[in-house]
């Protein structure tokens, strides 16, 4: 019995031995912790402490952003209403961007990092929006400045949009040549619309070239021409109304379809039509548009 009383008492003063020497480690540990830093936790400290100040930023560009955005919707509300008597085109800003990608594999600093780069394209983005709607409103404010803005064929696709200006190749001469005007495919005798309020300065009937023809000067520097007519509804002289029928769409010996030359000039210098065809089409359809304008190497007159 006394045997087993020992060696109880010694295995008692080894429990309570390790306990002890445990617990004072665990204290020193604690201790040590919030005394010193290692290395790896300093660094983690500063990332957080960077984060924080990006996360401040963002949130602060966010709310201006938000800001930027607001103002930019009244300023087209009020554009389109004033110019076009319509409401402005619903278009989501976010996808006018890359998002970022969703992924568990990126780093809390990649999306970070993302974000501001997003909050500063999105920021120079509508910099340069609004630099563009101050030259819209400076337009407005001259009414006699706005060029011709709606399309001449109603109902238009972005499938029948041809060559615009520039060097192409000319499907009778089989040569590079200069074309200053944008092809509008359409089936013959397809109305064709005034482009914009104006006087008729030219009426012409020819079977050559670019066949019946049709001028309407804008009063403001602009002109806009109507080749390849088929018959001819106004004659010269005439005061005409956007929107107003002109003629219809023909076809020549000098085309190998029926389609609408249509051209635009400021002061006796040719401009490219579809830069001014927005007006009339979604933002999408006229990416479109001004894409295939683009890409279409081949004239049709």
């Amino acid at each position: 019995m006394r045997k087993r009383g020992k060696i109880g008492r010694i295995v008692g003063g080894v429990f309570r031995y390790l306990v002890a020497t445990v617990s004072l480690s665990i204290v020193f540990y604690i201790g040590f912790a919030l005394l010193f830093s290692t290395e790896e936790e300093r660094r983690l400290e500063r990332e957080n402490q960077l984060y924080r100040q990006l996360y401040d930023d963002l949130t602060r560009k966010e709310e201006l952003i938000g800001d930027v955005v607001d103002g930019l919707m009244e300023k087209d509300d009020a554009i389109y209403g004033e110019l076009f008597e319509t409401e402005a085109p619903s278009m989501d800003a976010v996808t006018a961007v890359d998002l970022i990608p969703a992924s568990d594999s990126l780093s809390e600093s990649f999306y970070l990092s993302s974000a501001a780069s997003t909050a500063e394209s999105l920021m120079l983005m509508a910099g340069n929006v609004d630099d563009n709607f101050r030259e819209i409103f400076r337009l407005l404010e001259r009414r006699d400045s706005i060029p011709p803005l709606t399309l001449p064929l109603q109902g238009m696709s972005y499938v029948q949009i041809g060559a615009s200006v520039g060097h192409k190749h000319n499907p009778i001469y089989k040569l590079e040549l200069q074309h200053d005007g944008i092809d509008l495919i359409a089936p013959q005798g397809t109305p064709v619309y005034a482009a914009a309020d104006g006087v008729v300065t030219q009426e012409i009937h020819s079977r050559k070239g670019l066949g019946n023809i049709v001028e309407i000067n804008h009063k403001n520097g602009y002109v806009s021409r109507y080749c390849l007519l088929g018959d001819i509804s106004v004659h010269k002289g005439r005061t005409v109304k956007r929107g107003q029928q002109i003629g219809t769409v023909g076809i020549s010996t000098s085309a190998p379809a029926a389609h609408l030359h249509y051209e635009v000039l400021y002061q006796g210098m040719v401009l490219d039509p579809v830069n001014y065809l927005f007006a009339s089409v979604t933002p999408d359809e006229y990416a479109k548009m001004l894409y295939m304008s683009v890409r279409t190497s081949q004239s049709m007159d």
